[in-house]
């Protein structure tokens, strides 16, 4: 694993720290929905400040396309973030020039400013040196604690790390040391199951996992391709005509790569996709014409579980199932339980992430029993896909 510095390297003591948050919350009506991305970040802040560092917080909020929007502004995350600290953040409207630097240079050990939306300079997405180095004039040393906006070259999260001396946060570390531990360095044997509705979107996924696992189970109606893509009937499921080729390619790489690949043995079929409808189980090479596969079957649940019982690493992305709708979220439920229970008593290293993911085991009731669930989106699948991401790379050569 590349080395990069983390708080155990720095003595923030009276010194201006910029720290990169992701305050991207899901806000509704004014009001925050949902605080995880806040709790997340509390540790990181919090030593910080208890050690004497003179906090100044920046991120983005939202897509104003370099405009100022106001009800895109993060002034509402000023009060978020003091009632998790339980101590005051103050605010000021720009994230650079004479009012920011201001009010950076007024703040004394152990408090705390939250900058206005980086987004508000259209710089921010160019990665433009000119607003990387005005947010490097607001401080001495550089945090990055934001994994989840790390696969964008942006100036708060690329181009500052660069002028300044830079460390990982406590959750950028977290979520580095947990890839590392699923695909970078990782116990073997390792299983992954990747799901979701279609192969076009984690080509570059099943690409690069299908050489660095030993067990790569695909599921959703992504599954519905490759089962036609060798030559079944899937009746009206879901699926994608043009990605057989392809399929057959994924199929043929894994198996020269000694990759085993697990497609289903067995799906659950509707006449329609509605709640509560009627189903039935059926191999999954013989889908009636007039149903469609919303879900894995219990023998390829089974056959999963026998796979993760001699497994030391699983990585997860993507439902088996359509899950939002029951009784398609059967088979997930049962697998993440499963799984969950192998985490606590067999040592299985069980690491997950991507939207849907992490709403299918909340769903589950798992999210708390694995061994890391990154809540990072876009970047969790870039790093599995095996991008290089540039808000990483920054902290690795910085």
């Amino acid at each position: 694993m590349a080395r990069f510095r983390t708080l155990n390297d720095l003595d923030p003591k009276g010194k201006r720290v910029l720290l990169r948050a992701d305050l991207n919350l899901p806000v509704k009506d004014g009001k925050i929905t949902d605080r995880t991305r806040i709790e997340r970040l509390a540790p990181t802040l919090r030593e910080l400040l208890d050690k004497g560092a003179r906090l100044v917080v920046c991120s983005h909020f939202d897509r104003p396309k370099g405009k100022r929007v106001p009800e895109m502004s993060l002034k509402p995350m000023a009060d978020a973030l003091s009632a998790t600290l339980n101590r005051p953040v103050a605010f000021v409207d720009d994230c650079v020039g004479p009012v920011a630097e201001e009010a950076a240079a007024r703040l004394k050990d152990g408090e705390a400013l939250l900058l206005e939306n980086t987004r508000f300079h259209a710089g921010e997405e160019e990665n433009d040196p000119a607003l990387a180095q005005g947010l490097a004039r607001l401080a001495d040393v550089y945090v990055n604690d934001a994994f989840s906006a790390a696969h964008r070259a942006h100036a708060s999260t690329e181009g500052v790390a660069r002028l300044l001396p830079a460390y990982a946060g406590r959750l950028m570390q977290a979520e580095l040391e947990a890839l590392d531990a699923a695909l970078g360095n990782p116990s073997r044997p390792v299983v992954a199951i990747v799901g979701g509705a279609k192969v076009s979107t984690k080509l570059d996924l099943l690409g690069n996992l299908s050489k660095k696992v030993d067990v790569l189970v695909i599921g959703g109606a992504m599954a519905n391709t490759f089962i036609a893509a060798q030559g079944h009937g899937v009746g009206k499921s879901l699926q994608e005509a043009d990605m057989h080729e392809t399929a057959r390619r994924i199929l043929e790489d894994a198996r020269s790569g000694n990759c085993e690949i697990l497609l289903p043995i067995d799906v659950v079929v509707a006449a329609a996709f509605a709640p509560h409808v009627p189903t039935r189980e059926v191999g999954a090479e013989s889908i009636p014409a007039d149903m469609m596969a919303l879900d894995v079957g219990p023998d390829t649940v089974a056959a999963i579980e026998a796979r993760l019982r001699q497994a030391s690493t699983l990585v997860w992305n993507g439902p088996l199932g359509a899950f939002e709708t029951p009784p398609f979220d059967a088979a997930t439920v049962a697998v993440a339980q499963a799984v969950a229970g192998l985490t606590q008593s067999a040592g299985l290293k069980s690491i997950a992430g991507g939207g849907d993911t992490v709403s299918a085991l909340k769903h589950a009731g798992v999210a708390e029993r694995m061994t890391y669930v990154s809540a990072a989106g876009g970047a969790f699948l870039e790093w599995m896909e095996g991008k290089t991401l540039p808000g990483v790379a920054a902290l690795e050569t910085a």
